[in-house]
Parts: C-alpha cells; sequence; structure tokens
C-alpha cells in the first residue's frame, strides 16, 4: 500500500469522477444518476437533490481534472484553494462500519465542498509524498480519461473506463503483423 486506506479511496473517487465525463460522454446527466455514483463510492452525507447541487459537482469535476496535470505547485495551489474554499477542519472518524479515516468537513456541508475536500485531503498526500507521477492521462490516443498507477512497478498506463489497453494492443499487434 502506498497511502493510507482512506487516501486511495478518495483518490478512485477522484478519478471516477473526473472519468464521468471523459471521452464526450456525461455518466451523471442527472440527480438519479449522481445518487448512484455517490453510493458506489460509499460516499454519505446531506444532499439537495437539485440542479445547483449537480452543478456545482460538475464545476468541481473540471477543477480536479485540471489538477491531475498540474505541476507540483500549480497542484498544491489548486489543494489549498479547495480546502480553504470548503473551510475544512480535518478530524479522525470512523462510522457506517469503515474504520479510522479522515475528514475534513461535516456531513452537512455542501456535496461538491465535501466531495472537493476528500479529494483535496487525498491529493495533499500525494504532492507531500512527491507521487504526482502515478496521475496520468490514459495511454490511448483517443481516450482522454485520467489514470491512478497505485501499481508497485508503476506500469499502469490505460484507463479503467473501457478496454483502452485491449484495443491499443489489438491495434500494435495488428500492425506488427501487416509488416
Amino acid at each position: 500500500m502506498i497511502f493510507a486506506h482512506d487516501t486511495e479511496s478518495a483518490l478512485r473517487t477522484t478519478v471516477n469522477l473526473i472519468n464521468s465525463a471523459a471521452n464526450g460522454a456525461e455518466l451523471l446527466p442527472d440527480d438519479e444518476s449522481l445518487t448512484e455514483f455517490l453510493a458506489a463510492e460509499l460516499f454519505y452525507g446531506s444532499r439537495t437533490h437539485d440542479r445547483e447541487e449537480l452543478e456545482s459537482v460538475y464545476g468541481l469535476r473540471t477543477a480536479l481534472r485540471t489538477l491531475w496535470t498540474a505541476s507540483e505547485d500549480e497542484a498544491a495551489e489548486q489543494v489549498n484553494s479547495i480546502l480553504r474554499e470548503a473551510r475544512a477542519l480535518p478530524q479522525l472518524m470512523k462510522h457506517d462500519g469503515l474504520d479510522w479515516h479522515l475528514h475534513a468537513t461535516t456531513h452537512a456541508a455542501p456535496l461538491a465542498d465535501r466531495i472537493g475536500t476528500e479529494s483535496a485531503m487525498a491529493l495533499l498526500d500525494v504532492i507531500r509524498s512527491k507521487e504526482l507521477s502515478r496521475l496520468l492521462l490514459c495511454a490511448a490516443d483517443d481516450c482522454d480519461a485520467v489514470v491512478l498507477d497505485l501499481s508497485r512497478n508503476r506500469s499502469k498506463r490505460f484507463c479503467d473506463t473501457g478496454n483502452c489497453a485491449n484495443r491499443t494492443h489489438v491495434a500494435a499487434y495488428r500492425a506488427r503483423q501487416k509488416s
């Protein structure tokens, strides 16, 4: 394990949120799909279930996507901005069958603040650990999804949104066979 379990979980949620708009798709078009996403990610807390909440999640998703390819200094500045705007106050929590982990907002905070803070706290660990190189873009030419490489040998190159690795490898094989 490279990071604490809650950091890895928040990083995976961040990847899934960013990739919910990858390759021109919109996987969170409405409140129902956002509710399903949050349940799948085990994300709890209060909700307004209105269009404003959904739009704030879209805005956060865009900011996190930008952060994914930022330099260390830019990433640190963006993480600090997210934490400031959410008035983050880190605390250890234990709930819903989960062991001790960090929360930096209350369950009553706006949804985008809670998601942003969880993502920012996880990315804070990535930056402090000098592991920004684990935040990648998919190596497939026709994919714009992000990749989180938590492998020991830093070998992950393709996203989990589709079959990018398989398509790329099959295309390379066919090209080799042609020549």
